[in-house]
């Protein structure tokens, strides 16, 4: 499969842990919202037509709806989706174009699908280790965390100065 080659070019110095969470608190707020906006679609609709509006009612109202894993599946595989389309497209999501980062690989090219699961996946086990697979950076010589080493892929810092022509 051809690469697709990220602009701009250049070698570019990794991205450094404060712009790293404050990339991530921006896309977190996106990441809760677009979860609010499956869950409603999720229990507003597809249940309401499978169940109805009266049946749907007495399953919230006894709990029914507090532990759902089909929801949670939902939500895990919509999460994966937005990382998923801005890391193999752009290298950005839209908290990392506020704070020029980008992933990609070290030749410039976009991450591929398989990375973009391993990145996903391998930063909810670095958060499950209480955080550890971030703070990874801080003792690795090349500020990779643990995402980055096994999908072997970087996140670069982007110069100020690019959306400027």
């Amino acid at each position: 499969m051809r690469k697709h080659m990220l602009t701009p070019q250049g070698q570019f110095p990794a991205a450094g842990i404060v712009r790293r969470f404050a990339a991530m608190f921006y896309d977190s707020l996106l990441c809760i919202a677009l979860m609010m906006v499956v869950t409603l679609f999720y229990q507003q609709v597809l249940l309401r037509l499978f169940y109805g509006s009266v049946q749907l009612k007495a399953l919230a109202d006894t709990g029914g709806l507090d532990i759902d894993p089909l929801l949670s599946t939902l939500l895990l595989f919509s999460l994966f989706g937005f990382f998923a389309k801005f890391w193999t497209h752009n290298g950005q999501t839209l908290g990392m174009q506020v704070w020029g980062i980008r992933i990609q690989n070290k030749d410039g090219s976009a991450i591929d699908l398989w990375q973009a699961l391993l990145r996903f996946l391998l930063a909810i086990l670095s958060w499950l280790c209480l955080g550890l697979g971030f703070l990874w950076m801080l003792w690795d010589k090349e500020k990779r965390t643990w995402h980055d080493i096994y999908s072997e892929s970087q996140a670069v810092q982007l110069p100020k100065n690019i959306h400027k022509k």
